[in-house]
This record gives structure tokens, C-alpha cells and sequence, in this order.
């Protein structure tokens, strides 16, 4: 299927790794030019290499605190004509709200929750002026399924997904879209280790981490790229009249926890 992207031009934070990564490489087999954003400039600028070696689009990696959001309007000026936003940058760690001490959530909430809130508003009004472009917001699922045990996460995703639903009702009388998408469960490498982590205090084995999928849906977890491939498809003209939604991928874990 052709999702008509060929020559847009898309910027991803958080890119060098995991869904990031994921999402940058579908959208460059797609024929968009990207401008990869994040930490650690050396994964970054290897990316950007192997992508642009293809041959069909044009890729380049810049290393930046998006917490800063002077740094991210600088950013913004000068790739004012991006046609797609993803914001997927940031990691808020788990635990209880006594757990994590305020210095950390507060740290954690920088990163990913106002270094999201930094980059629409740096980049929306470019949007908005010129009548065009998406933005899409890769938040997660705790926001729909709040746990106790995820305090910071669950609060902050959740804020996310509010405020993509609002500006995603609006945007559209300027000719803009904001989407969503919570992923649930996904075999990325963070996750990798925080399973063998689990393993080995479980069966004193951290390579028996697959056995602590098998109650999920379909018994694995989801893949980056099954999250990489409604990214495109909602970020492309094919998803035209969609806009202030939140797309969940957890196999129906977070239906499957509604039922009881």
C-alpha cells in the first residue's frame, strides 16, 4: 500500500532506539526525509547514515535536550516546513508514589511530559500558519490503565493523551492533525532488560525472561514495528479525517481489563 509520503519531510525525537527507531526506519522505506532528534549523537548520526544509504530518502541525526525548550524553538525555526512531529523521546521510571523521590519525577516529567508540551507548541504554530501537518504523540497505555505501582508514568500519559485529544479537536479548524498512539507491552530492548531483571529474581534465571510473557495476548509482546506501521498509516492523507485520537496496541489488555 502506498501511503503517498514520498518527499515529506518528518522529524522523530527519541529516535535512535526502540520504537523511535522503529518508526524513523518505516517512514524513510516510505520516502520521507527525516530529522532524527534525541541523545547520543554517535547512534543518532549512524542511523541517519544507513537510512540515507538507501537511497530513497534523506535522513540527518541531531543530538538535543528537549527539555530545553529554547534549544527545541531554535529547532523549530529551522525546520519550520517539517510536514510530521512524532514525540516519543523520554522514559518516566516505575514505582509507587512514594517510591520515586519528587527530584526524579520531577526529572522524568521534564523529559518526556514538557519536552512533549515544548515541541507542539514550537512546532504547531509553523503548522498552523501554513495551514498543514501532523503531529503524533507516542504516549502508552498506563494513561489508560492507571496502576498504583506507576505513579509518575501513569499521571504523566495520561495528561498526554488529554491534551492530544485536546488540540487534536481543534486543530483541524487549522488545518492540522494530532493523533495518538499508547503502546502496551513492547519487545524493546528497555524492556528486555527490565524482564531479565524480573527473571532472574523470579527463577534465578534472567534468560527464562520469555516465560513471563506468556500471559500476555497472543503470549508475546507487541513488536516496534507494529507500532512503527499505524504511525505511518496515521500520519499519512490515508488518515485524513482522523484527528484528537489515541490508538492503543496491547493485543486488547487494556479491553481485557475493562471486562472485570
Amino acid at each position: 500500500m502506498d501511503l503517498g509520503l514520498k518527499g515529506r519531510q518528518a522529524l522523530i525525537t527519541g529516535a535512535a532506539k526502540g520504537i523511535g527507531r522503529a518508526i524513523a526506519e518505516r517512514l524513510a522505506a516510505e520516502g520521507c526525509n527525516l530529522v532524527l532528534l534525541g541523545r547520543g549523537k554517535d547512534a543518532l548520526e549512524a542511523l541517519a547514515r544507513d537510512l540515507s544509504a538507501s537511497g530513497i530518502c534523506s535522513a540527518k541525526g541531531i543530538e538535543v535536550d528537549l527539555s530545553d525548550s529554547e534549544k527545541v524553538d531554535a529547532l523549530s525555526r529551522e525546520y519550520s516546513g517539517v510536514d510530521i512531529v512524532v514525540n516519543n523521546a523520554g522514559a518516566i521510571p516505575g514505582g509507587t508514589i512514594h517510591d520515586v523521590d519528587f527530584g526524579t519525577w520531577r526529572k522524568a516529567w521534564d523529559g518526556k511530559i514538557f519536552g512533549y508540551v515544548a515541541v507542539m507548541r514550537a512546532f504547531l504554530r509553523h503548522m498552523e500558519s501554513r495551514r498543514s501537518g501532523v503531529i503524533l504523540n507516542i504516549i502508552g497505555a498506563a494513561g489508560e490503565r492507571p496502576n498504583a505501582e506507576y505513579a509518575a508514568g501513569a499521571a504523566g500519559n495520561a495528561a498526554l493523551m488529554a491534551l492530544t485529544r485536546a488540540l487534536g479537536a481543534k486543530s483541524p479548524s487549522q488545518g492540522v492533525r494530532i493523533v495518538g498512539i499508547n503502546p502496551g507491552p513492547i519487545l524493546t530492548e528497555r524492556l528486555k532488560v527490565f524482564l531479565q531483571s524480573r527473571a532472574k529474581a523470579q527463577f534465578g534465571d534472567p534468560e527464562k525472561w520469555p516465560a513471563l510473557l506468556e500471559s500476555l495476548p497472543f503470549g508475546r509482546a507487541g513488536k516496534p514495528e507494529e507500532v512503527a506501521a499505524m504511525a505511518a498509516l496515521l500520519v499519512s492523507d490515508l488518515s485524513g479525517y482522523t484527528s484528537g485520537t489515541v490508538v492503543t496496541i496491547d493485543g486488547g489488555l487494556t479491553a481485557r481489563g475493562q471486562a472485570y
